[in-house]
């Protein structure tokens, strides 16, 4: 398959690949995604756009990745389970592939009671190992679910997304494997605090081979506080800040809480950088956009390929 999209390229060339996120806005005004877009112009080699994260309604993944495509960007749209059937899951990926977007990171989403709609039907029609096998029979295979062919196959980049800190921490690496063998070509990890559980991690990995087989991208997010800090350390599921961070922040005077986290965001992806099998990194500075040029170019990182 040709390489498609610009994340695709710059990974396969062997250089070091930065992503960002934005978060579209909970309204129908397109100046918002430009307005955060226009931050990360030039720093970044792909944008993700989240879909209805936390299972709060937001604009479409899907119309705000064709904004930030407008502007220049290569969009990695998300795709979670929870809120079409897999009528609806094909239908989706066959109109971003037919408007030029390359790139989908397949997730099973937040649940509903999580989010602004509790009593919202979920629908979790297929999960997302099964999202992963979808997009890559549709890709490779040009068939949709049912076995029928594809006039017009799509051209997909495909990501998935993985916490190598949750619990049991043994099979993380397993579960990984098991969505590469789906067809995962690109993972993104949740956000890296405790650096030696993610080192421990990424030995797993290379001991099974799969960062030869997926370009894994290390979550990084900047701190803009020791509220920040305590608030995912204790209230965000899978979330792993070890105390010297939490303390480290405490001891910084309030004024300068931000700038440390940037320090430390900067500490971070220069620690994964060396790690074997590390194809980059996904900075999710969270309605933090302005400030991730300087992660960037603090981070040796600019400019991009």
């Amino acid at each position: 398959m040709s390489i498609g999209s610009n994340l695709e390229r710059v990974l396969k060339s062997g250089a070091f690949a930065v992503t960002s996120e934005c978060g579209p806005p909970r309204g129908a005004d397109p100046e918002v995604i430009r307005k955060k877009g226009a931050y990360l112009k030039g720093h970044v080699d792909a944008v993700n756009v989240t879909d209805n994260q936390t299972s709060v309604v937001r604009m479409s993944s899907f119309s705000s990745s064709l904004i930030l495509k407008e502007m220049g960007f290569d969009p990695v749209m998300q795709m979670v389970c929870r809120d079409r059937n897999r009528i609806a899951i094909q239908s989706d990926i066959l109109g971003a592939a037919a408007l030029g977007i390359k790139n989908i990171l397949c997730l099973s989403g937040d649940h509903q009671t999580f989010g602004d709609h509790p009593t919202a039907k979920n629908v979790f029609d297929i999960d997302s190992m099964q999202l992963i096998q979808c997009v890559r029979q549709m890709t490779e295979e040009g068939k949709f679910l049912s076995g029928e062919e594809i006039e017009g196959r799509p051209d997909l980049f495909v990501g998935c997304a993985e916490n190598p800190f949750a619990d049991p921490f043994e099979i993380r690496a397993m579960r990984l494997a098991k969505k590469v063998k789906a067809g995962a070509q690109f993972v993104q990890t949740q956000s890296v605090f405790h650096i030696e559980k993610f080192e421990k991690w990424m030995e797993m990995v290379r001991d099974l081979g799969v960062h030869e087989k997926v370009y894994i991208l290390a979550g990084i997010t900047p701190m803009k506080s020791i509220g920040m800090a305590r608030y995912m350390k204790n209230s965000v599921p899978g979330m792993d800040v070890p105390d010297e961070l939490i303390e480290r922040m405490k001891e910084t005077p309030k004024e300068k809480q931000a700038e440390e986290g940037i320090k430390i965001c900067v500490e971070t992806i220069e620690r994964v950088r060396k790690m074997k099998g590390v194809a980059g990194v996904h900075i999710m500075a969270i309605e933090w956009e302005s400030k991730v040029p300087e992660i960037v170019e603090a981070a040796g990182l600019y400019p991009r390929p």
